[in-house]
């Protein structure tokens, strides 16, 4: 009976995994046999739980595939002991070309992959004019989720560079920026060329899901006018942190939410704080409310190329940018937002009516002794998913009506 028993138990455990073929998939240059006689396998033998490890090592070691993925089939419905691989390799691109010889009239050449990516750039700052240009991207040159890029531009903003970019899915950081760059605008105030060259390292990390925080530190050497007359040069070590809150679902249009951004920074002795809060209430359809208040100070006198400039598009319609410089800004805006065009349609219309208010001053000056200078109209505005365009008139209170222009191009 014992002898039965083990004869049953013979027949009923599982028979060992045996290899009975082996196919190849995506080799062009590569023989197949090749292949086969890398991978170090053939039809007869023994399966194992490392086989498939040991074959993909043994084909990545060639360093011939830009990928390689083995497989494990099987290869009867009735006997589960058979198996199939089935080896899939990527050799990358590829060309075919003629050879004039009638024996062997084409031959296929392996080619490099291109990884340089172009990405053009325009855009319309109001106060500095059209600029435009490219940027050259090499994707992934430290990991997935990296690059490197060197942006050139020409007109309102000339600027080149190089930056790099690298994301985190895990760790302390989610993102680092780091690059360095030759830079140059007309300062609208002053109406002198500022030239810098700057170099700077960034740390970012999400602390919640509306909650980031930043911190960075750099270096600049800035040509500018003197008070004297000629221009003189500069160089300071800078560095600062910021947090930002922001429940935006879209940034373009947002509605009920809020946005607020609380940056320090320490350059050269002075210590800077900038303010930006914004709240947008969204009633009527699709009309928002947006309320913005806008403050930058500084505890001591800062270089005339760093003070903050009153007037245009980002603070004071109805003024043109650069219609005052000091060392404290402070500005507030009210504006209507009325979306013409429907929710779901691609590009978005729209038009809206606004109230802006703003002043600038020295240190040692205060608040509550200045005159704020108002601004008074309306703008029509484009949306679409890579550009918007932003067109506003408005009028100044004991001064001009102007028109303010801002075009933005990502692609």
């Amino acid at each position: 009976m014992l002898a039965q028993l083990d004869a049953a138990a013979l027949r009923q455990s599982p028979a060992p995994e045996t290899i009975v073929a082996i196919q190849v998939h995506g080799n062009t240059l590569t023989p197949d046999a090749d292949i086969r006689t890398t991978a170090g396998i053939q039809p007869g033998d023994a399966f194992d739980a490392s086989t498939i490890e040991s074959v993909t090592r043994r084909l990545r070691d060639t360093r011939k595939f830009e990928s390689v993925q083995v497989l494990k089939r099987f290869a009867s419905i009735a006997d589960p002991s058979q198996i199939l691989i089935v080896i899939i390799v990527d050799e990358g691109p590829v060309r075919v070309e003629r050879t004039g010889d009638p024996d062997a009239p084409t031959r296929t050449i392996k080619t490099g992959r291109t990884k340089l990516m172009f990405l053009p750039m325009l855009g319309v700052e109001d106060g500095y004019g059209f600029t435009y240009g490219a940027r050259l991207t090499i994707p992934d040159p430290a990991g997935a989720n990296s690059r490197i890029s060197f942006p050139l531009t020409w007109g309102g903003d000339r600027h080149a560079g190089a930056e790099f970019d690298k994301t985190f899915d895990n760790g302390p950081l989610n993102r680092i920026t780091s690059g360095f760059a030759v830079s140059g605008r007309t300062n609208p105030y002053y109406e002198a060329d500022d030239n810098r060259l700057r170099f700077w390292i960034r740390g970012e990390r999400q602390l919640a899901k509306s909650v980031r925080a930043g911190g960075f530190i750099g270096a600049q050497r800035v040509s500018f006018p003197s008070a004297a007359g000629p221009r003189a040069t500069d160089s300071f070590g800078h560095g600062g942190a910021d947090i930002v809150f922001d429940t935006r679902l879209d940034p373009t249009l947002p509605r009920n939410a809020v946005y607020t951004r609380l940056a320090w920074e320490h350059i050269g002795s002075a210590n800077r704080t900038d303010l930006d809060a914004r709240g947008y209430i969204g009633f009527l359809g699709q009309t928002v409310a947006q309320l913005r208040v806008q403050r930058s100070d500084s505890d001591q006198t800062l270089a005339p190329y760093l003070k903050p400039l009153l007037g245009g598009m980002s603070n004071l319609r109805g003024f043109a940018t650069g219609t005052a410089a000091g060392d404290t800004l402070m500005a507030t805006s009210a504006e209507l937002i009325v979306p013409l065009s429907s929710p779901l349609s691609f590009a978005r219309l729209g038009v809206s009516a606004f109230i802006d208010a703003g002043t600038v001053y020295d240190e040692g000056q205060r608040l509550s002794d200045q005159t704020w200078k108002q601004g008074i109209g309306g703008s029509v505005w484009l949306s679409a998913a890579f550009f918007r365009v932003n067109v506003a008139v408005a009028h100044g209170k004991g001064a001009s009506t102007r028109a303010h222009v801002g075009v933005t191009v990502g692609f």
